[in-house]
């Protein structure tokens, strides 16, 4: 019997080699471009506040510009890098199936951060705490919760969706995210705080954050869980319970607490984020956050398997081809000639 050749399976074509240095370079021009994008959108917002008295949309405008201005710039570096992949693809942001799912799991780790962060405080009754039930509360409530959606989202596009890849591609994805934790570190060192504010815990707080966030793209290799955490988070803190995020009051919510007390435990006027136990908080979300992505990671970050090897085809012996050869010259039967065996005639009943 002869042997067929093996048919070569058509691999897709491999993506154009692309130098560490670059990916750097694009890393570098990621997050320069994101505070590019904050100063740009925050002068043609205060432009726009001036020509069309935009009022308390003021923050949800300039959020939209941010996220405007920080896509087309993207969207221009990978450009310049020559991606062949689809935009969202190139973010982030990959369609599937289980997105809303990754997107609820991770505002649920977000919340029960932002609610253990919090429920010390009111037990040990260092929260002043004041209700705003105005209808006007509830339209700035909506207006904040939006602000917040965007900003987060704007925020994981830049750092993770495109500057994290870019600089795992270049040196992996354990020094990839020590790099982004040690440039967190300095980033929260050199930012201005209130008088009293626990700088040491505020730091460790926001290194212990963006290894969560890092966690939470490596596990699914997508910005839906990361999104939903770090926006359940910032909503939780500023609208729902009223606390300063990152020092910032300005997120209206019908509830407006005060904390005063020891500034270890409420994290004075920074709010949660500087607060000790948030540390402790945070430790103990890794796991719940390994444990709650492991079908994502499963399915989601394992590559694919690609076949390999080389085609070999083996010849048949030469016996076996003279004899297909001579099977295939011979001369055909004639019917004729052939005995056939008709069927034994039907017997009676015999009789004893």
């Amino acid at each position: 019997m002869l042997t067929t050749p093996t048919t070569a399976v058509q691999q897709p074509p491999l993506p154009e080699p692309r130098t560490r240095s670059l990916q750097l370079a694009l890393f570098g021009a990621a997050i320069f471009w994101y505070l590019c994008a904050q100063a740009l959108s925050r002068d043609a917002a205060s432009i726009l506040e001036f020509r069309f008295d935009l009022g308390c949309a003021l923050p949800l405008v300039q959020a939209v510009l941010l996220l405007f201005f920080l896509v087309w710039g993207l969207a221009l570096l990978r450009a310049i890098e020559r991606r062949r992949a689809p935009l969202w693809l190139t973010l982030g942001l990959p369609r599937r199936a289980t997105s809303r799912a990754e997107w609820a799991t991770g505002a649920a780790i977000g919340w029960g951060l932002a609610f253990a962060a919090v429920l010390p405080m009111a037990l040990a009754r260092t929260l002043n705490v004041q209700l705003w039930t105005d209808s006007r509360a509830f339209l700035l409530l909506a207006l904040s919760l939006l602000t917040l959606e965007i900003a987060t989202l704007a925020h994981a596009l830049a750092i993770y969706g495109y500057g994290f890849q870019r600089l795992i591609e270049a040196t992996g994805p354990v020094r990839a995210t020590l790099i982004l934790v040690a440039l967190t570190a300095l980033h929260a060192a050199f930012t201005p705080t209130a008088y009293g504010t626990p700088d040491g815990t505020r730091i460790l707080v926001a290194m212990l954050m963006t290894l969560l966030l890092s966690l939470c793209w490596l596990r699914t290799h997508g910005l839906w869980l990361l999104w939903g955490l770090s926006f359940a988070w910032a909503a939780s803190i500023a609208a729902l319970f009223g606390l300063p995020l990152g020092g910032d009051n300005s997120f209206s919510s019908i509830v407006d607490a005060r904390p005063y007390g020891h500034a270890w435990l409420t994290g004075g006027e920074y709010g949660p984020a500087a607060a000790l136990l948030s540390i402790l908080f945070l430790l103990a979300a890794i796991p719940i956050l390994i444990r709650a992505t492991s079908d994502y990671a499963w399915s989601y970050t394992h590559p694919p398997l690609v076949p390999g090897g080389y085609d070999v085809t083996i010849a048949p012996p030469a016996a076996h081809v003279a004899m297909e050869q001579a099977d295939g010259s011979a001369q055909p039967v004639n019917p004729a000639t052939l005995v056939q065996i008709l069927p034994a005639t039907p017997q009676g009943k015999s009789a004893e």
